[in-house]
């Protein structure tokens, strides 16, 4: 565990106690062009690179998974937005980069599934080898990134205040705030790091 994870311990119905490293998203470089990359979405079973996922005034990356609980507790509030902003020239593509081996549920048929029940409307891309999740410098999950008209890095922060750990509502609003900014042409000034569960690394 590196010194800034912390170890977080949730105590599930049944009793199961789990263990998991809380971790902060790494600072990146702002005006860092995206990487590109040539993935599958576990839905449609097309690949998708970079280019395909531009949107013509931002672009939203995001590194998730299925089992983290704090993608868990913003899943919707994702949903929500990727909605209210595709029609604004905003596309989106959601990455997980776990390993599928200790993690068999973050693998990819279970990504399928997650997609489809839950009615994700962007592809969800399985990164096997780690190598996109390692270039764009993600370390937790959810890590967001927004990148701009030039694919240059605009936002790479939280999606609101709400944690598992408070009581705040999970509202969206610092990356609704991002958003409309780099629609605009500007960089946002606040950018709070993310924060959840350590990208599983083999």
């Amino acid at each position: 565990m590196s010194p800034d994870e912390v170890v977080v311990i949730f105590l599930f119905s049944g009793d199961t106690i789990v263990h998991m490293s809380l971790t902060e998203s790494n600072k990146i470089e702002l005006g860092m062009e995206a990487p590109d990359f040539s993935l599958p979405d576990t839905v449609s079973g097309e690949t998708f690179t970079r280019d395909n996922v531009k949107g013509e005034h931002a672009t939203v990356v995001m590194f998730i998974c299925n089992h983290c609980p704090y993608v868990r507790h913003i899943n919707h509030e994702i949903i929500n937005i990727s909605k209210e902003y595709m029609s604004r020239g905003v596309s989106f593509v959601a990455i997980s980069a776990n390993d599928a081996e200790a993690y068999p549920q973050d693998g990819p048929d279970e990504m399928k599934k997650t997609a489809e029940k839950l009615g994700y409307d962007f592809p969800y891309l399985y990164d096997e080898t780690q190598d996109i999740a390692k270039a764009y410098g993600a370390s937790c999950t959810p890590d967001l990134f927004i990148y701009d008209a030039e694919m240059k890095l605009a936002y790479h922060g939280q999606l609101d205040d709400s944690r598992l750990e408070n009581d705040l509502p999970v509202t969206g609003e610092s990356f609704r705030k991002a958003l409309n900014e780099i629609i605009k042409g500007e960089v946002p000034k606040e950018q709070i790091p993310s924060i959840g569960c350590s990208i599983k690394w083999r």
